[in-house]
């Protein structure tokens, strides 16, 4: 890789590791569209670019969730029951959601990506409150709720705090606490994607150099590094402003990178 392009990596790494700590989200909304456009401009199979891309992005989120996650903890906000009772299902729908997107197109999960972005920034936008009786589920329903988010989120490559925020602040988690707690999750989700997705992307025909199964391990290795320094900094500003504001934004960046998914999926 030129320097050109490790500098463009670095910044991505940057901004996905600080969004990730800020807002819980695991850094690969924003990271799988970039990457896709880094891994077409670089001239790779049209056939496995977006899966890739959702493989790099679940690698690099392995590490930024442990980074992000412990600077939460240090503000006492991450709730380790939760967490406990939705891994198991996380962790047998993360490692469902590659197999499911291998038996995909490049062009179909383009769009299914667009789709789910769009959905995710309109969520962000809404911030609908949830009403005051409603509480966590028992175990049985934390299982399924655990799977439903690992399977999107490794599908997507994502973090999942896209569904399991709205999820927990549906349950009447405070949105400190579900953002935190968001961050903690984001580690069993990418543990099994990231496995899946070498599993599952091993032997596969027309992958680059330096490939690990679907992932491209140039970019896991610079995009994680920036992530890592940053995922702090995005944590601790959670704790110190209102993100009302922040959320607006970042849904409109949200909608621009759905739009670029999904003209990706037609052409």
């Amino acid at each position: 890789m030129d320097w050109g392009l490790v500098l463009v990596l670095l910044l991505m790494g940057a901004f996905g590791g600080f969004s990730a700590g800020l807002l819980g989200i695991g850094g690969g909304m924003i990271l799988v569209p970039f990457i896709t456009m880094i891994f077409s401009a670089r001239g790779f199979a049209p056939e496995v670019i977006v899966h890739m891309a959702i493989a790099t992005s679940l690698g690099t989120i392995l590490f930024t969730s442990m980074s992000s996650v412990r600077a939460h903890h240090l503000h006492g906000a991450v709730r380790w029951r939760i967490v406990a009772l939705l891994s198991p299902g996380i962790l047998l729908g993360s490692w469902i959601g590659p197999w499911i997107g291998k038996q995909m197109s490049s062009t179909v999960l383009a769009l299914f990506f667009g789709l789910f972005i769009s959905f995710s920034a309109a969520q962000m936008l809404l911030g609908k409150k949830p009403s005051g009786g409603r509480e966590l589920p028992g175990t049985v329903g934390m299982f399924a709720a655990g799977g439903l988010i690992g399977l999107l989120a490794g599908l997507v490559g994502a973090g999942g705090g896209f569904i399991s925020i709205p999820f927990m602040g549906w349950c009447n988690v405070k949105i400190h606490n579900a953002v935190a707690t968001s961050a903690a999750l984001g580690f069993p989700i990418a543990l099994a994607g990231t496995l899946s997705n070498i599993f599952y992307g091993w032997g596969v025909a027309d992958l680059p150099p330096y490939s690990l199964g679907f992932i491209y391990l140039p970019a896991l290795a610079v995009i994680a590094t920036a992530s890592v320094l940053f995922a702090p900094l995005g944590a601790r500003t959670a704790h110190r402003l209102p993100v009302a504001t922040l959320k607006k934004v970042f849904a409109v960046v949200l909608y621009c990178l759905a739009a670029y998914m999904l003209w990706k999926a037609f052409h």
